[in-house]
């Protein structure tokens, strides 16, 4: 389910205009309710009540525990510092008065209690509601609702507004489109926060939630290579303070837990972190953490890969400079592109991705990325082995696993070695002076 996280700031299919008003510059790191695998071949019907079923067993109790464990497994400490609640906290009825409330038998300290518990762990806490009449699980959504909602949400201490797209009134009704819808919202944050003195709060916007009949987003390669295929056509509208969310992170859910007989697997789920956290989307755990392996847990710790997410100097996310197996800028859901590069602070950033079923022998001219400068070699740092591997003249060449990564940052490292041949890294259009060219 593909959002858009902003600090407060109008949706556009392929452009973001982001405000900087103080609060989104990086992705938001985090932690996302409760998320309890369930397959999706199911009929979708089923599907959907089975998600009402298992993501709707929430509690005070069962939610602070996850709290509590991203602090003693070190997760906090890395930067998870978002606990963001999900659908199902709202009784199913507004009050006489127009007030959404919440479940009493689900939060029975109230929602101040459970913010303050939160805030003093050292966590923002996070809410989520809708645009339409309901919720996608049929609690109330906050169409012509807006500004109390947001009343209530920053008074009983939420900071962060997931906000999605189900049951959206008839058109005669709305009279909006899809930026419209959401800026009824936006301009409630922004009149709230006026009123109030305060910072405004984070606005994460879902535009599919109307497609949740017919979508899935399950815990394997299939459904994470289409993400990715999706994120390679809109990369360039990230920036600080508006970020494509690539959706939860679904490392230790359904097939994607490590497995010693499966060692595809154990890959997936190293491009799976590698992608979302170099695309700079949100990194939102949607684990049980009281299930997590420590293989799992050193993954979403891997503070090499956190720092390009977080970086404070640049904001972009890497974008391709080859797709690899199919011709430039086609879609293929179950192949996406696999050379993508980025800048750092620290050097230039490159992502390959493996996105074939075998083994396969990757190949790139370090001057396809566009961050790179001919006539330099440059010192590549590998972000998984945590190791300096030497120096890169021209080009790369190394074999991945099947839906294998390599995340490497490359610093210039001077002028490349006199009288290499051929004088060119790329032939095409290359010549002396004289207009001799190499052959």
């Amino acid at each position: 389910m593909f959002r858009i996280t902003f600090s407060l700031l109008t949706l556009i299919t392929f452009t973001v205009n982001a405000l900087n008003n103080g609060v989104g510059k990086t992705p938001v790191m985090g932690y996302n309710g409760i998320v309890i695998y369930f397959p999706c071949s199911r009929a979708d019907k089923i599907l959907l009540q089975a998600w009402n079923v298992f993501q709707c067993n929430i509690n005070e109790n069962l939610l602070l525990e996850q709290a509590k464990l991203l602090k003693s497994l070190g997760l906090f400490d890395v930067g998870y510092k978002q606990f963001n609640l999900d659908d199902c906290w709202a009784q199913k009825n507004r009050t006489a008065e127009g007030l959404v409330m919440p479940d009493s038998e689900k939060f029975p300290s109230g929602f101040n209690s459970f913010t303050d518990q939160l805030h003093q762990l050292g966590f923002k806490a996070g809410i989520y509601s809708d645009s339409g009449w309901f919720t996608c699980a049929g609690y109330p959504g906050s169409f012509e609702h807006e500004e109390s909602d947001v009343e209530q949400f920053t008074g009983w201490g939420f900071d962060f507004l997931k906000y999605d797209n189900c049951y959206i009134p008839f058109d005669d009704i709305i009279r909006e489109g899809i930026v419209g819808k959401y800026q009824r919202m936006a301009d409630a944050i922004a009149e709230v926060a006026k009123k109030k003195g305060g910072s405004p709060m984070l606005f994460s916007l879902c535009e599919w939630g109307w497609l949740l009949n017919a979508w899935c987003l399950e815990a394997n390669w299939n459904s994470l290579a289409s993400i990715i295929d999706t994120q390679s056509f809109i990369a360039s509208a990230t920036d600080f303070y508006g970020h494509n969310d690539m959706d939860m992170l679904q490392l230790g859910n359904g097939g994607l837990t490590f497995e010693e007989s499966n060692l595809r697997v154990d890959h997936t789920i190293r491009s799976h972190f590698t992608a979302w956290a170099l695309s700079k989307s949100p990194l939102l755990i949607g684990t049980n953490l009281s299930a997590v392996t420590p293989d799992i847990v050193s993954i979403l710790k891997n503070e090499e890969i956190i720092a390009i997410n977080q970086d404070p100097e640049f904001g972009t996310s890497v974008t391709p400079f080859r797709w690899g197996i199919y011709p430039d800028w086609v879609s293929n859901p179950s192949s996406p592109a696999q050379y993508w590069s980025g800048q750092s602070q620290n050097g230039t950033v490159f992502m390959i991705l493996n996105t074939q079923n075998e083994p396969a022998e990757m190949f790139f001219s370090l001057t396809e990325s566009p961050w790179i400068r001919a006539g330099r070699q440059y010192a590549v740092r590998d972000l998984w082995a945590h190791t300096n591997n030497g120096t890169a003249i021209r080009n790369m060449t190394f074999t991945l696993p099947p839906h294998g990564v390599a995340a490497l940052v490359l610093t210039d490292a001077g002028d490349e070695p006199a009288g290499i041949s051929p004088p060119c890294a790329v032939l095409d259009n290359c010549s002396a002076e004289n207009g001799t060219q190499f052959n």
